[in-house]
């Protein structure tokens, strides 16, 4: 893939920063997106080959992602590949005890923001010559089952599995190919709790095994690597010993 450009959102840090600096070890240019300019060029300074190029952009902001798309064709010409990977946990209640503004905090980022991005790295990948390119979302394991106390990320979660299917479907014309990558307690500072001890089904509270960050890089890679011919539409990457099969 030496040369090909991708677009890694939520790329201060985390699942998102492992990824791009995975990426770029294959040979990716990757414009990095995320809200902090100090964190994307802490990132983009571990990568010695300047293959990595910050971008601050705010995914809930149609002009702000419009700006991202844009920069990354003026600077690379084209996208072969958008990671959708920015999103939020919030705090976890009761679904009664939600207030609206979290509630509709959650979709701006983990719904809204990916449907923004689809769009644009949609408009360039079918627009662009040679046409077509690759979308993968981070769907989580919540796109599949819940835990407690978090029904405005897990209702996200699931629409994002939505887009997913119609983002594959309405891209086949285009060769555009859509896929998922549900994760399950990759080690980031957004599951530090997990590690100490979290709510389970029962009522329990019980620390939970984490896996690296970079584990989950590795799987996207692998996906972003196939030929346009061939897709992965959904893969699961959890810590092994984690309560999830028979979380209920």
């Amino acid at each position: 893939m030496d040369g090909a450009v991708a677009v890694v959102t939520g790329g201060g840090s985390g699942i998102g920063a492992a990824t791009a600096l995975a990426l770029a070890a294959e040979g990716w240019r990757v414009v990095l997106a995320g809200r902090r300019r100090e964190a994307l060029q802490a990132v983009a300074e571990q990568d010695g080959a300047g293959r990595l190029h910050p971008v601050p952009t705010d995914v809930t902001d149609e002009a702000s992602v419009r700006a991202l798309f844009d920069a990354a064709v003026d600077t690379h010409g084209r996208v072969d590949l958008l990671f959708n990977n920015a999103g939020s946990f919030g705090t976890a209640r009761s679904i009664d005890e939600i207030p609206l503004a979290e509630w509709q905090a959650a979709v701006a980022v983990n719904l809204t923001g990916v449907f923004l991005c689809t769009r644009e790295a949609f408009r360039v990948m079918r627009s662009q010559q040679p046409q077509g390119g690759r979308i993968i979302n981070n769907g989580s394991i919540s796109a599949q089952v819940p835990r407690p106390m978090s029904a405005a990320y897990t209702a996200t979660k699931h629409a994002v599995s939505g887009l997913t299917k119609s983002t594959s479907l309405d891209g086949r014309a285009h060769g555009i190919a859509c896929g998922q990558i549900d994760v399950g307690n990759a080690a980031t500072d957004m599951t530090e709790t997990m590690a100490s001890g979290v709510l389970q089904a029962d009522g329990s509270i019980r620390a939970e095994p984490r896996m690296a960050a970079a584990d989950v890089a590795r799987a996207v890679v692998y996906m972003a690597s196939l030929p346009l011919e061939a897709n992965v539409a959904n893969m699961t990457v959890l810590a092994t010993a984690m309560p999830y099969i028979g979380r209920g």
